[in-house]
């Protein structure tokens, strides 16, 4: 499972080529952890920059929690994804070298920030890489919720296929709807630029407070919850996983939305009270719901939500392309490197 890795090159220039002088060499750069395999673009910056000496937890599935905790002690930095906690523990195991934690994720709810401040540790993330990536896949997410494909794919299989039915496996179109955008960002502003080719009518989100900016790229209007739930035909939550927005997609909101409404789920599991959801979708209360992401991850298999044919759920792969991966890896290594150097960040989250 291990992986160690050296930039060569400057270790020959700086140190006799000789055992002693490369491991005296070696000792000399910061000690960063890499706790997971991630895509080659990263992993070849770090390499080829000469400034790091790192090792990597060379595997798909995480790194067992009390091996993480003896690999990071002393460490200088860490690069890490979306599945490892960052707290305090993991802060104190790491000890005072800890100069910069680069997280190759957009999301920070793994990381305790409060944590990360007190003890002056910088925090790299990858926003904006992924913006496309993950419209592109909350559109299709939508189009499959709404126009009920995967349920045709499953009849085409198992011989449901059989005479044409006047509203067999009908669903609801985008053309004369109101689509609603929970947290508007640049996610959120994509997903809108995406939708409006499908001759959407309307565009309305809400936020902590209104975006003007953002929404007058895409002539969206500022609406309170109730009313984003009570006029969405098609509602796409876009929000950081917050205090504030944890279960804020409960019964109550989904009470007041249209029987015809299409909830959509690209953010994080988090914001979603999932039981009110299984009974929204139960009762009729919405006509459907696409998930990218759920609590836990991975969703058990025998998880209510799965006996739902009006629910679909992915694997949390929004961002799951092989241009985006390898620009967030490299964004990622990029962050880590400067914020060693004592240098501003490509994308620092401040604190």
């Amino acid at each position: 499972m291990w992986c160690s890795r050296t930039a060569l090159g400057r270790l020959q220039r700086i140190a006799p080529c000789t055992v002693s002088g490369f491991h005296r060499a070696m000792s000399m750069l910061p000690k960063v952890f890499v706790t997971r395999r991630v895509p080659p673009d990263g992993l070849d910056i770090l390499r080829k920059s000469g400034q790091v000496q790192f090792e990597m937890w060379d595997s798909d599935d995480p790194m067992p929690r009390m091996e993480l905790l003896k690999k990071v002690k002393g460490c200088d930095g860490i690069l890490c994804v979306l599945t490892e906690k960052i707290d305090a523990q993991l802060l104190e195991a790491a000890g005072p070298n800890l100069k910069v934690v680069s997280t190759m994720s957009v999301g920070f709810d793994h990381l305790s920030l409060d944590e990360l401040k007190k003890r002056e540790i910088r925090v790299g993330y990858t926003p904006d890489v992924l913006t496309d990536c993950v419209a592109e896949l909350t559109v299709a997410l939508l189009l499959a919720t709404s126009r009920r494909l995967i349920e045709a794919t499953h009849e085409a299989k198992t011989g449901g296929w059989g005479t044409w039915r006047t509203l067999w496996l009908c669903g609801h179109e985008l053309a004369n709807s109101t689509v609603g955008i929970l947290g508007l960002g640049r996610i959120g502003v994509a997903i809108a630029e995406r939708l409006k080719p499908f001759k959407v009518k309307k565009f309305i989100y809400t936020d902590v407070t209104p975006r003007p900016e953002l929404a007058n790229m895409i002539e969206a209007e500022y609406v309170s919850l109730d009313k984003l739930a009570e006029q969405s035909d098609f509602l796409a939550v876009c929000c950081a996983l917050t205090p504030e927005t944890h279960g804020i997609c409960n019964f109550n909101l989904f009470s007041k939305m249209k029987k015809n409404a299409i909830f959509i789920n690209t953010s994080r599991g988090g914001v979603v009270n999932q039981e009110d959801l299984y009974e929204a979708l139960s009762t009729g209360l919405i006509a459907g719901a696409g998930l990218d992401v759920t609590t836990p991850e991975p969703l058990p298999t025998h998880h209510p939500l799965y006996t739902l044919k009006n629910c679909v759920i992915l694997p949390h792969i929004a961002s799951a392309s092989y241009t985006t991966r390898n620009a967030m890896s490299a964004l990622a290594a990029n962050n880590l490197l400067a914020g060693l150097r004592g240098e501003p960040m490509p994308k620092e989250l401040k604190l």
